[in-house]
């Protein structure tokens, strides 16, 4: 009988490895998909200017590139040449300016030209100008350069390193969505196989518990302080944390101290100072609204490249725009809330360094299949019990009937902005009709109250528990 029970349990656990195995592999296999529907966009929306033949270069090989200046800002001028290198500029083989030649009698439409590519190559560089000058006119995709995927290249690409300076990171320092972005960007960019570090203020408030291997490394002086270096790692990234003594981040909260300017500046100017005396040599310096938005015009290490991301314009916008200046590029959280602050006066002289990239989620953080938040893992073929499991330990934490209703679950800031006077209309209407409303947001303005306004709201803790429960999700703006 005992042989029996372990045969059995042997048998439920090769079984829950199996599965587990398998979710693992389909998400392995989203990710190469979704990677390869983004390149495969790419090269459609470059079809009409910029191409290569064959299709798909390989390393080691010939390719003819084909431009056609009069879809670029080099159109009608009499020649063109084309400049390049591999592997992101990195590699020691450069093509020298060579003259683009008409691929059609006529010499109208798209110019061509041969290039041999290395076997170690696996991205092709290139920028276009109207003469071999260092003073041409030039075509070099608004500073950020055309980079075409090689494939089959020797060894393996070096990866770039990138440096995100946040005030913000979920899950152990976030107020608003900047938070989550901070962290699921740097884990892709990281899964790409890029070096990522992410430096944020060592606030008193961080949930340390979620922090790995913590400790401290020493320090530097800088504005008239000892600032103390912390280094962990945060959901498998390299984060930095700095503490400075003057008791800028010891204030028991995150924003809302009326000088958060003046915390924020200094924070800036202290991670600048920590890359150059540690001597990290980033590639590429990622900064994230007002907060860090000073980053981009101070002295960069290595010549660094700025990416900015634009999270909220209703901030500090004086900032963002000395920002928008000085940055490379800028990217905001959607294509739709880029089209809405291209009139901004901030944004309108600098349109041509905007994109509008729709925020994703982490697949792997958020996945209820192996989410260590939820009381029971579920997947799509045990989500009704895996739903009902987590709804009993949500309404027992919030003292709610465990009755079978329709439950709708709102995460947001509690701000103007978010629609407040909708969420306690649809929170009224909801308890109304016999469902439930859960909410979980944090208002950092006092003068919001939402406690005891309204019967059926909960605020909760546990941001897992809420999206996987709801049976309804509302989208605020």
């Amino acid at each position: 009988m005992v042989e029996m029970v372990f045969q059995a349990m042997k048998r439920e656990a090769a079984e829950a490895d199996k599965a587990a195995e398998d979710r693992t592999a389909g998400r392995a296999m989203r990710r190469v998909e979704s990677k390869a529907q983004v390149l495969k966009r790419r090269r459609e929306n470059q079809h009409e200017f910029l191409y290569t033949l064959p299709v798909i270069s390989q390393a080691g090989q010939q390719l003819e590139l084909f431009y056609n200046p009069d879809l670029t800002p080099l159109g009608g001028r009499p020649e063109i040449y084309v400049r390049g290198g591999f592997n992101r500029w990195r590699h020691q083989q450069r093509l020298p300016a060579t003259k683009m030649q008409p691929s059609m009698p006529g010499g109208v439409g798209f110019l061509k030209a041969t290039i041999d590519v290395p076997d170690d190559a696996h991205v092709l560089d290139v920028v276009f100008a109207d003469s071999e000058s260092a003073q041409s006119f030039h075509d070099d995709n608004g500073g950020l350069d055309y980079h075409i995927p090689i494939e089959g290249g020797r060894g393996t690409m070096p990866g770039l390193k990138v440096v995100h300076v946040a005030v913000e990171m979920a899950p152990i320092a976030k107020v608003g969505g900047m938070g989550d972005v901070v962290t699921a960007l740097a884990r892709a960019v990281q899964e790409e196989g890029h070096s990522v570090e992410v430096v944020v203020p060592k606030y008193d408030v961080i949930s340390y518990h979620q922090v790995e291997g913590l400790y401290q490394d020493g320090g530097f002086n800088h504005g008239g302080t000892f600032v103390r270096v912390w280094h962990g790692q945060v959901e498998g990234l390299a984060t930095t944390f700095l503490e400075p003594e003057n008791g800028h981040f010891w204030r028991q909260c995150i924003y809302g101290r009326g000088d958060d300017h003046v915390r924020f500046g200094f924070f800036c100017g202290a991670a600048l100072e920590y890359l150059r005396v540690r001597n990290v040599q980033p590639n590429i310096l990622h900064c994230h609204d007002w907060q860090s938005a000073a980053v981009s015009w101070g002295e960069r290490p290595n010549n660094a490249k700025v990416a900015f991301t634009i999270h909220n314009l209703n901030y500090g916008a004086d900032l963002v725009g000395r920002a928008m200046a000085t940055c490379e590029v800028a990217t905001t959280v959607s294509p739709t809330y880029a089209r809405e602050i291209s009139g901004h006066p901030v944004i309108a002289p600098h349109l041509t360094k905007m994109f509008g990239i729709r925020n994703g989620i982490d697949q792997e953080l958020w996945d209820p299949s192996i989410d260590e938040h939820l009381p029971q893992n579920f997947g799509p073929e045990d989500v009704v019990q895996g739903k009902a499991a987590a709804k009993r330990e949500l309404r027992r934490r919030g003292n709610l009937a465990d009755v079978d209703v329709p439950l709708v679950s709102v995460v947001t800031r509690l701000v103007h902005q978010k629609g407040i006077h909708l969420i306690k209309h649809a929170a009224w209407r909801t308890c109304e009709s016999g469902g439930q409303f859960v909410l979980l947001g944090s208002a950092p303005d006092p003068r919001v109250q939402v406690g005891g306004t309204v019967p059926c709201y909960l605020l909760l803790c546990c941001r897992h528990h809420v999206w996987a429960v709801a049976d309804y999700w509302p989208r605020w703006p």
